[in-house]
Parts: structure tokens; C-alpha cells; sequence
């Protein structure tokens, strides 16, 4: 009996161009990426095809505009799509040359679209001719060669004259893979002993106490303890919070913290695992509390949860918070190595959008902050009107305000009253922190 289903390496690409489409019809992102389609073998590949193709995207589709003579139509963004996971590895990925124009156009027809392989064979065997010459006349710009939109490039080049081309160049590697120890079951010194039993090697980060990261990324139930929550994912810049917030919290055992933009959840626990608090944590997106609620519970951890907007006031009790951590919503310019599909989906007027969101929520917050206690502020960019000039701006509008941001650390550079963490290809994501304490009442 013949076996009529079509090859894995098909099945795979076509996966990968119906993931694709909405991220470049910018319709959604790759949060939704349905690993569901593919066995789990093909996972892995899955993924990488994805990614990687959101990484590069600015490329890919330079390249293929010089292989098309005509643009697909827009009912065709799967073919598009297909092209540029094709492109993606004849440049990009040691795939034989033979699978990589094969398979590819092969999944043509399991989009119901037979017409198209022939289409996309001779394009990529021009590529494989033309490779040079044709990277090399695209490259001649600089968003191409880059691979970021022209906006956000002028944007990273007008706030670090200095080093937007390494901001760039660091954006375009995939980020390592760093843990955070849990306390309550040893120290990291030990657990780095652990991963080094099961071959895991890794290297002990230099700005956080909990922090490791591995030599190469795993699946994290390979990781000694995971299930058992002796360990979680989080990066180096994440882990600073906690850092941030401990002279505060580590003197008032039962302080009343808010996390007031909680999920995923990484920070809320890292707080919880650390220090002996009452944390309530609010979010707005209920599908993402509930990742918090597995965090906390395979953390076996506890706290208040509720979905409600920060920037509202009918959730609260009245109850002022000792501590108060605003996460902030903002363009997530600085984690583009962890969600490429960032440079396709967001847009130049985003950027002040998300600024008037910010200003509202420091200014909500601030008045649920005890006089005396310590509001933090972090956003993942590195973009000043969501960082330094919104703290300044909120620093102009607002009274008794203390800045408390150390000066004295070894990670990060000033950035008028906060501290900004540059992206680094081998190390931390980008991140800005502010810690402003709310002056006593004058009697």
C-alpha cells in the first residue's frame, strides 16, 4: 500500500508560511505560533524557520523582490511567505541546497497552490547562482543590512549615536538562554554544579545573584529541578528588579507590593522567592494572568492575583502599597532579539501611544504609593520618549518626588533620572529602570 502523505520536510515549510503570514500581513505575532501542525520532531525546525525568518525579514524580502518579476498578490502571502523560508535557508541554515529549493516548493501544493512551485524553484535556484552578487546589491542599504525598518533605525540612531549599529547587530542574534535560581533551594554556585552533571554548561552572569547562562539553549524540563521550581528562564536584565527593590523590601517583612503589570509573571516570583512579602499582582489581559497563576504555582508561590487595568482605580481597597513595580506596557525595542517579529509589527506611531499609557499609569499608581515607599518603573526599550524623558516629564508634573536609581552600580549607563541597559549580543536584553520613593508627608 502506497503511503500518499506528503514528506515531513514539506509539511514543515508550509507550517512555517501559514505561521508567517499574519506577522507579515502584520495581523498578529508569533505568541501564536501553532506548533500543533507539525510533529514533534519537525518542532525545533518549526521554530527556527519562524524566527529566523522574522529576524531577517528586512533581507529576505529585498532578496526576493530582485528574484520576483512580479510581486505575489496580496491572496498569496503564503507563497510570499514560502519564499522567504526558502530564501531564509539557502542563506541562513546548513540545509542542503537540494531540500531547501525541493521541500520548499513542494509545500506549494500543500497550500492548494500547485501553480506556485514552479515559481518558487526558479527563484531559489537563481539565488543559489546569484547569492553574491544579489546580497551584495542589496546591502547597499543600510535598513537591509541591518535588517531593521527605517523608522526604528533612525529612532535607535537619534537616542545612541554611539552604538545603534551595535544595538542593531545585537537585535539580530538570538538571545542566550539565562535561569534564575531559586533561592529557597541553594545558590546558584550549586546549581551550576547540577547542570554541569547533566552536560549542561553555563556561565555566572555578573550583575544578578540568582543568575546563570547556559552555554546553549535546552528544553527547559531538561533543566535539573524545573517541575520541581528549583529553576525558571528569565533574563539577566529581568532579574535586576528584584535587586532594585531589595533595600526596600528587605528591612519590612510583610511589605504590601503591587505588581501592577505582573504577566508573565518572572518578576512577581523572583520578588516572592526572595523576600517575605504580601504581592498582589494585576494584569489586563486575563490570558495572560493566567500564565502568571502556573508560574506561581509550579513556584509554589503565592499571592493576590486580579485582571483589572493599573490605570484604573476599581480594583483598589484604598490601602496604599509599600512598594509598587510598573513593568511598563511600551515597544519592546529592547527584547527584539527574543521577538523579531517586533521590527514587522510595530509602527513609528506606536511609540507616543504607548507613552500617553505610561504617563497614565505613573500617575495612577503613584497615588496608591504609600508616603515613604518606592515606585519602580522598567520598561523593556531603549527608546528615551518611553524611558528618561517620560520619568522626566513625570518628575516636571509630580511632587515630593525622591530619585533613589543608584549611580554606584556596575551594569547599565545614566539616562537622566533612571539607568538604561543597551542590549548585549552574549549578555542581558535592553532595559530601563527608575526607582522614585514618594517623600514622608510634611506635618
Amino acid at each position: 500500500m502506497n503511503d500518499r502523505r506528503p514528506p515531513n520536510g514539506q509539511e514543515v515549510r508550509a507550517a512555517a508560511a501559514r505561521n508567517l503570514v499574519p506577522v507579515i500581513t502584520a495581523k498578529g505575532s508569533l505568541a501564536n505560533l501553532d506548533e500543533g501542525q507539525v510533529g514533534s520532531r519537525d518542532r525545533g525546525l518549526l521554530r527556527e524557520l519562524c524566527y529566523g525568518v522574522c529576524r531577517t525579514q528586512p533581507r529576505l524580502e529585498a532578496l526576493a523582490s530582485r528574484l520576483l518579476k512580479h510581486p505575489f498578490k496580496r491572496r498569496d502571502a503564503d507563497i510570499q511567505a514560502l519564499l522567504l523560508v526558502g530564501i531564509y535557508q539557502l542563506l541562513y541554515l546548513r540545509v542542503p541546497a537540494h531540500a531547501a529549493v525541493g521541500e520548499t516548493s513542494g509545500a506549494a501544493r500543500l497550500l492548494g497552490k500547485e501553480w506556485a512551485t514552479r515559481v518558487l524553484n526558479g527563484c531559489l535556484r537563481r539565488l543559489q547562482r546569484e547569492a553574491p552578487r544579489l546580497q551584495d546589491e542589496v546591502d547597499k542599504d543600510p535598513c537591509v543590512a541591518l535588517m531593521h525598518p527605517a523608522w526604528l533605525l533612525k529612532a535607535l540612531r537619534q537616542a545612541w549615536p554611539d552604538d545603534w549599529r551595535a544595538i542593531a547587530t545585537a537585535n539580530n542574534v538570538p538571545g542566550p538562554m539565562t535561569l534564575r535560581i531559586n533561592r529557597r533551594y541553594g545558590d546558584r554556585e550549586a546549581y551550576l554544579a547540577r547542570l554541569y552533571e547533566v552536560h549542561q554548561p553555563a556561565r555566572l552572569c555578573l550583575h544578578s545573584p540568582d543568575g546563570l547562562t547556559l552555554e546553549a539553549p535546552c528544553d527547559v524540563y531538561q533543566l535539573p529541578g524545573f517541575a520541581e521550581g528549583h529553576v525558571s528562564v528569565q533574563d539577566e536584565a529581568a532579574q535586576l528588579a528584584a535587586e532594585l527593590l531589595g533595600p526596600v523590601l528587605a528591612p519590612r517583612p510583610g511589605a504590601r507590593v503591587l505588581d501592577a503589570c505582573c504577566a508573565p509573571g518572572g518578576k512577581a516570583a523572583h520578588l516572592l522567592e526572595v523576600f517575605d512579602l504580601a504581592l498582589t499582582g494585576i494584569d489586563s489581559d486575563a490570558k495572560r494572568l493566567s500564565r502568571v497563576e502556573s508560574t506561581l504555582e509550579r513556584l509554589k508561590l503565592d499571592a493576590t492575583l486580579r485582571h483589572a487595568d493599573a490605570a484604573e482605580d476599581d480594583w483598589w481597597d484604598g490601602t496604599p502599597f509599600d512598594a509598587i513595580l510598573l513593568d511598563a506596557p511600551c515597544s519592546g525595542s529592547g527584547v527584539i532579539r527574543r521577538h523579531p517579529d517586533i521590527k514587522a509589527l510595530r509602527r513609528p506611531e506606536d511609540i507616543p501611544q504607548l507613552a500617553q499609557l505610561q504617563a497614565r499609569l505613573l500617575d495612577a499608581l503613584w497615588a496608591k504609593l504609600a508616603p515613604g515607599g518606592t515606585l519602580l518603573y522598567a520598561t523593556c526599550s531603549v527608546l528615551p520618549e518611553e524611558n528618561a524623558d517620560q520619568i522626566q516629564a513625570f518628575l516636571a508634573r509630580t511632587p515630593n518626588v525622591e530619585v533613589t536609581t543608584p549611580t554606584d552600580v556596575a551594569w547599565g549607563r545614566p539616562a537622566g533620572a533612571g539607568r538604561q541597559l543597551l542590549p548585549e549580543e552574549e549578555s542581558h536584553d535592553g532595559f530601563f529602570y527608575a526607582r522614585l520613593r514618594k517623600a514622608m508627608a510634611v506635618a
